[in-house]
């Protein structure tokens, strides 16, 4: 009887461990998230798989131009993607068209020519807030609307898209202002 049970006390211990070990990457490590709506476009669209890093933002801050995923401010169970424009201590100003940060322009390189920046605003932002904007600004509901984001609304960055496979791999940020 011993050598019959065996083979099953194997197998609960497999299960035990992968679905402890998917517990644990799934809390604390990376979590999948799907893009929904036209903010972002051309550079993520509707219906784009990604996987967000969680684990990043615990050991350094977001950078700017990165692209995160966040708790919506105005309602918490609801998830947005943006890019990080702004970073804590800095003044933006969006006007005449254009992104300004502590009086410089932003080069946005990530965006398509010719895109405009809509509204004329001007934000300090204080001890661990982001401006976020999305890439599609015309149809973006971002920082211009609800303000400056809170470091703990943030999920985490993307850091792969699994689809579409004419997209697949890993996504990468560069940034120099």
């Amino acid at each position: 009887m011993k050598q019959f049970l065996v083979p099953f006390l194997e197998i609960f211990e497999i299960l035990a461990v992968v679905l402890v070990s998917i517990y644990v990457i799934y809390g604390f490590i990376a979590q999948p998230f799907l893009v929904q709506g036209a903010s972002m476009e051309p550079n993520f669209s509707s219906g784009d798989y990604l996987l967000v890093d969680e684990l990043t933002y615990k050991l350094r801050a977001p950078e700017r131009g990165e692209v995160i995923v966040f708790r919506n401010p105005n309602n918490e169970s609801e998830f947005f993607i943006k890019r990080i424009i702004g970073l804590p201590g800095e003044q933006v100003i969006v006007s005449d068209g254009k992104v300004l940060i502590d009086g410089e322009v932003l080069p946005e390189k990530y965006l398509v020519p010719g895109v405009e920046v809509i509204g004329e605003h001007v934000f300090q932002l204080g001890e661990g807030q982001y401006f976020v904007m999305g890439d599609n600004r015309p149809q973006s509901y971002d920082s211009r609307r609800w303000g400056p984001l809170k470091s703990d609304l943030i999920v985490g960055v993307a850091r792969f898209r699994f689809w579409p496979p004419a997209v697949f791999g890993k996504l990468s940020y560069s940034y120099n202002t």
